[in-house]
């Protein structure tokens, strides 16, 4: 019987959490790719990753991009043999949403004519993209109007 292997966890993604409120790691183009792997694949070896990777890249190149991530948080790993297997710690959704809410908070963090620009930006792209979401994201503000009131009134 083998004995139960834990996953090393680098906690990165949650300090940086703390000192320095919604600021996730940015990832390059190559960690993206690798992490879309991981998201597809789940558990993985580099071996893995390398062999699923749009392009041929060096084993080598893979590990250190594998190992970075695993510093910056956006991975745990497990020791299985002579070689780490790689978990992502986010969902893909988990980790759009965290990068669009960081996006968010960036602009409304900044001066009322960088707010205004975000807020008529956004309202323009959704109406040219597509009417439906212009309505979902029209009643999401209404929803969000009655939570709101219904708060202040407790």
């Amino acid at each position: 019987m083998q004995p139960l292997r834990c996953y090393e966890r680098n906690d990165s993604l949650l300090s940086n959490a703390i000192t320095r409120p919604n600021r996730h790691p940015i990832l390059g183009p190559l960690e993206i790719r690798v992490m879309e792997v991981l998201w597809t694949a789940g558990q993985s070896s580099v071996r893995d990753v390398a062999e699923k990777l749009d392009r041929k890249l060096a084993y080598t190149t893979v590990m250190t991009t594998l190992d970075r991530l695993f510093k910056k948080g956006m991975l745990d790993r497990q020791k299985s043999a002579r070689a780490f297997l790689y978990l992502p710690r986010l969902s893909s959704q988990e980790w759009k949403r965290q990068r669009a809410g960081d996006l968010i908070a960036g602009f409304l963090a900044g001066p009322q004519p960088a707010r205004e620009l975000l807020l008529s930006s956004l309202v323009d792209a959704v109406g040219q993209h597509d009417a439906v979401l212009l309505e979902q994201l029209e009643e999401k503000i209404r929803k969000k109007r009655k939570e709101l009131l219904a708060g202040r009134t407790l």
